[in-house]
C-alpha cells in the first residue's frame, strides 16, 4: 500500500511538472539493480509492468505513533504488500493486481546475498522471498509465479506512509457499515470520513473488520489507492509545483527503485496520464483456489487458483483490460445490502393508475429484487410513500430507503424477508445505490471510480 501510495503520486504528477523538478526529486532514490544475472525470463508482452513492494519497517516511527496505531513489535525484514501493475501500451488504462503476502509459491534456486551458500528451489510463502534474497529474489519468484516479465521495480518502506497521506490533506472513505479492529485500533462509524495519516494507515493494515481477513484488507488497499488517486487528480496538487515537491519529497525519502526507473521514465509516464482519473485504473486481486493450503514447515498459505490465475496473468501479458467497460450511470449511493439480495413487493397506495407499476419498473431497473406483479393497497389516499419491514432485516430495509428518499419505514414484527413497499403520493424517483462491493466480473476486477465515494 505505500509502494502504491507513493507510485499514485510520482507518475501522475511528473507530467504536469517539469523535466528540472523531477530530476532534481530522482537523485534522492537509492537505487538497486533487482534484474542483476536473471535468466531465462519471460518474454516481454504490450504496455510496462511495474512491481511494487512495501517492506515492513518501522524504524522511523516514534513511540506515541507506535503505541497509538498499535505498530509494536518488530518489522519481519520481508514484503509486507506486493502489487504488479501494468500500464497499458496507449498509456491509457492501469491495472493493479494485489499478490497476498502468504501466497504459495516456489522460491527458484539461488545463491544466499550474505552467506554466498547455493539453494535449491523450495516452497515458502511469497513474502519470504525478500527476506531469503532481497528485490532480485522477489522479482524472480513473482515472474515464475506469474509469466509476467517485471520492467520496473519499485520499493517504499513503511514509515513515510502517514507523512504522505497527510501532506496530500487526508484521503477520503466511504463505509456502509461500522469497521472496528481491536488489533490496529481502527474504529469508524459508517458514513464518509477523511482519513489522516495514521487512520489510514490503520484502514490499510486492518485485517479482522470482517471475516474476509487478507481479502478484505487487498480489497480495502485498493479503494484506498483509487480514492487516493481521485484526491491526487482532483485537488490541484499535482499541477502545483510547490505542492508536488513537498509531496514527492516525502514519499521519496524511503523509496528504492531499479537504476532503469529514472527521469525520462517518469516523465514519459506522466506526459501519457496527464488525464487518468479513478476511472482509468481497475483493481483485483490474484483469483485464490485454497486460501488455507497447508504445507509441512511452513503452515497455512493461499493457493491461486491455477486457471483463473493463469488466465489473468494471460490477459495482462496481452494488455487487455481486466474489467468488461460498462455505461455510464449518475453517482449511486453506497448502501450495506446489495439490492439483488432483496425481494420486494411494492403497492399502489394512491388512486393514481399505474403508479405500483412504475414504482415496481424504477426499483427492479436499480437492482432490487421486485415481484413484477405489483398490488393495489386498500387505503387508496397515502400522503407519503411507506416501507414496511420485519426487524430481522433491518439491513435490508435501510438500503431500500435509500432508494426511496424520505420514505417512512415501519417495523412489523413476523412479515418475513420480503419488504413492502407502498407508494404514496409523494413518491418521485428511485434513487441509484450500489453495495459496497460491487460486482467484480471475470477477474474480480473493479474500476477505481466503482470503489471511491460518489
Amino acid at each position: 500500500m505505500r509502494v502504491a501510495t507513493g507510485l499514485s503520486v510520482l507518475v501522475l504528477g511528473a507530467g504536469g511538472i517539469g523535466h528540472a523538478v523531477v530530476t532534481n526529486l530522482e537523485t534522492g532514490i537509492d537505487r538497486i539493480d533487482p534484474f542483476k544475472d536473471m535468466k531465462n525470463r519471460p518474454r516481454a508482452g504490450n504496455g510496462m509492468n511495474l512491481l511494487l513492494v512495501g517492506t515492513d519497517g518501522r524504524d522511523k516511527i516514534t513511540e506515541d505513533e507506535k503505541q497509538k496505531y498499535r505498530l509494536g513489535g518488530a518489522p519481519c525484514h520481508c514484503t509486507d504488500t506486493v502489487m504488479l501493475v501494468h500500464l497499458s501500451a496507449d498509456k491509457e488504462r492501469a491495472s493493479v493486481v494485489s499478490l497476498p503476502r502468504d501466497s504459495f509459491a516456489e522460491i527458484p534456486a539461488h545463491r544466499d546475498q550474505t552467506s554466498g551458500k547455493e539453494h535449491a528451489a523450495h516452497p515458502v510463502k511469497l513474502n519470504a522471498a525478500y527476506a531469503e534474497g532481497g528485490p532480485g529474489l522477489t522479482v524472480r519468484t513473482v515472474e515464475h509465479m506469474t509469466g509476467v516479465k517485471v520492467d520496473h521495480y519499485l520499493e517504499v518502506d513503511f514509515t513515510s506512509f502517514m507523512t504522505t497521506v497527510d501532506t496530500l490533506g487526508g484521503v477520503r472513505i466511504c463505509t456502509a457499515r461500522p469497521m472496528k479492529d481491536s488489533y490496529t485500533g481502527l474504529d469508524l462509524a459508517a458514513g464518509t470520513h477523511t482519513l489522516d495519516g495514521g487512520q489510514a494507515l490503520q484502514y490499510v493494515r486492518s485485517r479482522h473488520v470482517d471475516g474476509a481477513a487478507d481479502l478484505g484488507r487487498m480489497q480495502r488497499q485498493q479503494k484506498f489507492l483509487a480514492s487516493l488517486i481521485k484526491q491526487a487528480t482532483s485537488s490541484g496538487v499535482l499541477l502545483n509545483p510547490v505542492k508536488f515537491r513537498e509531496v514527492a519529497s516525502t514519499m521519496l525519502k524511503s523509496v528504492r527503485a531499479d537504476k532503469g526507473f529514472g527521469t525520462q521514465q517518469m516523465l514519459d509516464i506522466g506526459q501519457a496520464m496527464r488525464g487518468f482519473t479513478a476511472a482509468s485504473s481497475e483493481f483485483t486481486s490474484v483469483p485464490m483456489g485454497d486460501v488455507a493450503y497447508q504445507v509441512k514447515g511452513i503452515g497455512s498459505t493461499v493457493k491461486w487458483d491455477p486457471k483463473k490465475s493463469a488466465q489473468l496473468f494471460q490477459a495482462l501479458r496481452d494488455d487487455k483490460p481486466l474489467t468488461v467497460q460498462k455505461p455510464k450511470q449518475a453517482p449511486a449511493r453506497t448502501v450495506d445490502v446489495a439490492p439483488q439480495r432483496i425481494r420486494v413487493q411494492v403497492y399502489n397506495g394512491t388512486p393514481k393508475d399505474g403508479l405500483g407499476g412504475t414504482v415496481d419498473t424504477a426499483l427492479h431497473a436499480t437492482g432490487f429484487d421486485t415481484t413484477r406483479a405489483p398490488l393495489t393497497d386498500g387505503q387508496r389516499a397515502l400522503k407519503h410513500t411507506l416501507i414496511m419491514y420485519d426487524p430481522r432485516w433491518d439491513r435490508s430495509a435501510k438500503t431500500l430507503a435509500a432508494a426511496l428518499p424520505g420514505v417512512e419505514l415501519r417495523a412489523v414484527k413476523g412479515q418475513g424477508p420480503t419488504m413492502k413497499v407502498i407508494a404514496g403520493a409523494d413518491y418521485s424517483k428511485v434513487a441509484r445505490v450500489r453495495a459496497e462491493e460491487p460486482d467484480r466480473g471475470r477477474f474480480g476486477a473493479v474500476t477505481g471510480d466503482e470503489v471511491v465515494c460518489p
